[in-house]
């Protein structure tokens, strides 16, 4: 008759080495004894807690989300074109030109329109 292993399972290659701890404050941690209990653990148990929240996380479908453009550096570019504005209206003045030529216009209202563009993404992403 074989005789039986006492004590933990090892791990061999699956050994974790990553650590994560996790603080609740009160209302969360009532959340989590009630979600505990609808499994039927006992939360003031030690070793019930992490294998549940593995579970729970691993077990989970992660949401994929349309990845919008990167807008680290918008106030930079916001403030390039600016320059740029002043640069040409500066220009304009030197020369005693008082109305720029029409493509001067187009190219302000597709600049301002751009401007516009890149702000209500901004917004969307910073509300979603």
């Amino acid at each position: 008759m074989e005789q039986r292993k006492r004590g933990r399972k090892r791990l061999g290659t699956r050994k974790r080495y990553h650590s994560i701890m996790l603080r609740f404050n009160d209302a969360e941690y009532e959340r989590l004894r009630k979600i505990c209990g609808s499994y039927n653990l006992d939360i003031s148990k030690r070793g019930v807690i992490s294998p549940l929240l593995r579970r729970l996380v691993l077990n989970s479908e992660a949401e994929e989300k349309d990845l919008l453009p990167d807008t680290s550096n918008l106030a930079y570019h916001i403030n390039k074109i600016g320059n740029n504005i002043n640069q040409l209206v500066k220009l304009a003045h030197h020369k005693n030109l008082r109305n720029p030529n029409s493509s001067l216009r187009n190219e302000i209202q597709r600049t301002n329109d751009l401007l516009y563009a890149l702000i209500e993404i901004t917004m969307e992403e910073k509300q979603g």
